[in-house]
């Protein structure tokens, strides 16, 4: 086999670790997809690989290191994903592919970018925040809980209130009671 173009295909979820296991390709264009979940490091197996191109997907996580080990690479892209931390090394094919590889990716940092990696780090949260297990979420639980208490109280506390102050209301209230 000399190749794999699964482009547009609305594939979905991460992309198989087994592909790096097709050691005699020598394209693969995953390009346009909606894959999701980190870069699989077994794709450094594939070292007849001429040409890769992940990019337009979802792909998160940092472009794995050990991918400067293929040697044949003359195209390669992951432009158009949500990568972050440094480039690979520019040592080998990788020294020759240039920014628009990468293009897309605002969380990544290092040559042949314009940013370095001080800049981006500055700007990142802090690694030992809270992570949202939900997914993206426009609400914070937290936040409703707390703010649903603190109302759920100023409307009893106002009850009570009304009721302390206004007699003509109170009686109304423990006649009603009596009543129930």
């Amino acid at each position: 086999m000399s190749g794999i173009d699964f482009t547009c295909n609305q594939f979905t979820g991460e992309i198989p670790p087994e592909i790096g296991k097709l050691s005699h390709i020598h394209a693969l264009n995953l390009s346009h997809n909606n894959f999701s979940g980190a870069i699989p490091t077994t794709f450094s197996n594939l070292t007849q690989l001429d040409s890769l191109d992940l990019s337009y997907n979802n792909l998160k996580g940092k472009i794995p290191s050990q991918l400067v080990e293929l040697n044949s690479l003359t195209v390669f892209s992951v432009a158009q994903n949500d990568l972050s931390g440094k480039t690979p090394d520019r040592k080998g094919q990788f020294a020759t592919f240039e920014a628009s590889s990468y293009e897309g990716n605002p969380l990544l940092c290092g040559s042949p970018l314009n940013n370095s990696c001080n800049e981006i780090g500055s700007h990142l949260p802090a690694p030992d925040g809270p992570v949202n297990q939900e997914g993206d979420s426009w609400l914070d639980m937290d936040a409703f809980y707390w703010s649903f208490i603190a109302s759920y109280l100023t409307i009893l506390l106002g009850i009570v209130l009304v009721l302390y102050i206004n007699p003509y209301w109170r009686r109304t209230w423990s006649t009603s009671l009596k009543c129930a």
